[in-house]
Parts: C-alpha cells; sequence; structure tokens
C-alpha cells in the first residue's frame, strides 16, 4: 500500500510558516516605529535646547546644537 501525505500536516506547517513571517514582520515594524521615535525625541531635544538658548537671548547657540564629542 501507498501511503498518502497527511495533508493537515502540511497545512498546519504552512500556517506556522505563515504565523512566523507574521510574527517577523511585526517585529520589523515594531523596531522602525521605535528607531524613528527616538530619532524623533532626539531632533526635538536639540531643538528645545536652541530655542531655549535663543530665549535667554543668547548669541553662542550653535554650540547648543552641535553635540559635545
Amino acid at each position: 500500500m501507498r501511503r498518502r501525505p497527511d495533508t493537515t500536516s502540511q497545512n498546519e506547517m504552512r500556517e506556522e510558516a505563515n504565523r512566523q513571517t507574521a510574527s517577523l514582520a511585526a517585529i520589523a515594524v515594531i523596531l522602525a516605529l521605535l528607531t524613528g521615535g527616538l530619532f524623533l525625541v532626539h531632533t526635538l531635544r536639540v531643538a528645545s535646547a536652541v530655542e531655549d538658548c535663543l530665549m535667554a537671548n543668547r548669541r553662542d547657540c550653535d554650540s547648543v546644537a552641535r553635540p559635545a564629542r
């Protein structure tokens, strides 16, 4: 007798692969949002520091905008 391939097993394997793909895509989206959020926070922090400097009528605000190295 010839054995038939178990279709439920193949379907389960296909569904598992689809779940893994969806999970990896979700992780990629979350990492992209996190990276964008961190970039935005950094940019807003620098802009806020420059604005505070200008509001204090200081003239050397370029040094505030550049990160210390």
